[in-house]
């Protein structure tokens, strides 16, 4: 039973992780970098409505939407969209590592069982067929560990890969959003000037002549 649930979670999430949320993350991000740059904000946040199955995109749609509010808005749907993502690439993966421990506890409790009803016949039993019901015993008990190990080592092989895809998609997308909410918050600053930095210092009567 643990091996086909595990087979379940392992074709579910490698499908999820590497199919369904894969993307081509530097020409989506430079596209829509290049919109905000030229102030084309409606058309960056249509495009991420466009793909919008991607977390990623998703992401970015959360927060464009609020792209014409202040910093503080912008930071709060950042958190909002992270927090919304993050749980697609983490859900059920879990279970995949718990399934690879329990299907190695079920081998050896099978095992611990089978030893003990072996030992218990053989004491029972004629002398004659003892080391035939001694061996098959053992041989029964040693079977429940092998189809433990048989579920559980590709369970733990494919936890390792699928974790890390998920670790990787992760941290993209974190440092995705991060740079779109800064690249929107800078936007709204005010263009530096030597009065708005210096704002007592006069301006020198040299940089007035060249401006005037």
């Amino acid at each position: 039973m643990t091996g086909f649930i595990s087979i379940y979670f392992i074709v579910d999430r490698f499908k999820s992780l590497y199919f369904d949320f894969g993307m081509d993350v530097k020409e989506f991000t430079q596209k829509i970098q290049n919109l905000i740059i030229a102030k084309k904000v409606d058309e960056a946040l249509v495009l991420s409505s466009q793909m919008e199955k991607k977390p990623l995109a998703r992401a970015f749609k959360t927060i464009l939407e609020k792209a014409d509010r202040d910093d503080e808005t912008i930071f709060q749907a950042h958190d909002n969209a992270m927090s919304e993502i993050i749980p697609l690439y983490t859900r059920r993966l879990h279970y995949l590592g718990m399934l690879a421990n329990v299907a190695t506890m079920v081998g050896l409790l099978g095992t611990i069982s089978g030893l003990i009803t072996s030992f218990k016949a053989v004491a029972k039993a004629d002398a004659a067929v003892k080391q035939q019901l001694l061996s098959s015993g053992i041989a029964e008990s040693l079977n429940t560990t092998l189809l433990g190990l048989v579920v559980a080592i590709p369970a733990m092989v494919f936890f390792s890969i699928l974790t890390g895809r998920q670790n990787q998609l992760i941290e993209e997308t974190t440092e995705k959003c991060g740079k779109l909410t800064e690249l929107l918050t800078s936007s709204h600053l005010p263009q530096l000037t030597r009065q708005n930095v210096f704002p007592d210092t006069p301006v020198p009567p040299s940089a007035t002549n060249k401006v005037s």
